[in-house]
């Protein structure tokens, strides 16, 4: 039998009270609890996060964290209740103004080599055990400047592995405007989104990009690069981060 990939429920407690159960691949939650955290804005920094813990259960796992009393009270004014599919992305969003949150515009920076891109979509093959084994999977990966990856993470859901690179890049105090992320999907508005709330300047995915992900990225002037394969890509938003 061909292998599989793996999925639990993970579910997100914040000062005892837990706050979303999500199907993710079981493994670095600790980065995908805090990725998620950031780029859902119920955390502005990493040290706003005082303690993590993972209780593995037989249902699933719990991520116990510990934070700020200011960001706790916000999160329960939000009265957000997210429920268990596979990185859905806005699921229990409960008005159209929670799905528009405001995000501030990208500070402008210097752009990279479109070549970049391609060097890192090179790379990323062979630094993606888990879609190797069971060909089921997503992959979001983090490149410098010069398109060299250092960084990827893999999980089931397109917007989990995305969560956790944005916790993995947080928790190794990297900085997100010193290179870009490359994702094994299609750009959806959500991704643009957490990509933007943490200030990463450009996103680039191997498939399409949503119109609603390319509004996105024109107004906070994030670059959106979509179709990212070898010989070929395609800029959507931004095109000055991206110099061909």
């Amino acid at each position: 039998m061909d292998s599989v990939p793996e999925e639990v429920p993970v579910a997100l407690s914040y000062n005892g009270i837990s706050h979303v159960v999500m199907l993710a691949s079981p493994t670095d939650l600790e980065d995908f609890a805090l990725g998620f955290s950031l780029s859902e804005g119920i955390l502005a920094d990493p040290s706003e996060l005082y303690d993590l813990e993972l209780e593995i259960e037989t249902r699933g796992v719990v991520v116990q964290m510990r934070i700020a009393e200011a960001r706790f009270v916000e999160l329960k004014n939000r009265r957000r209740a997210l429920a268990g599919r596979t990185g859905c992305g806005l699921c229990g969003v409960e008005s159209l103004d929670q799905v528009a949150r405001t995000l501030a515009p990208l500070p402008a920076g210097p752009a990279i080599a479109a070549a970049a891109l391609h060097r890192a979509l090179a790379q990323l093959q062979q630094k993606q055990p888990l879609h190797a084994s069971t060909g089921g999977v997503h992959a979001a990966a983090w490149a410098d400047a010069a398109g060299d990856l250092l960084m990827v993470r893999e999980d089931v859901g397109r917007h989990n592995a995305l969560d956790k690179l944005i916790g993995a890049l947080a928790k190794d105090r990297r900085d997100p405007a010193a290179g870009f992320a490359l994702v094994t999907s299609r750009a959806s508005f959500e991704m643009v989104q957490k990509a933007a709330s943490v200030g990463i300047p450009i996103l680039a995915a191997v498939s399409a990009p949503t119109g609603y992900a390319i509004r996105l990225a024109q107004e906070v002037g994030l670059a959106l690069a979509g179709f990212v394969r070898q010989g070929r890509y395609t800029v959507y938003s931004t095109p000055e981060r991206i110099e061909t």
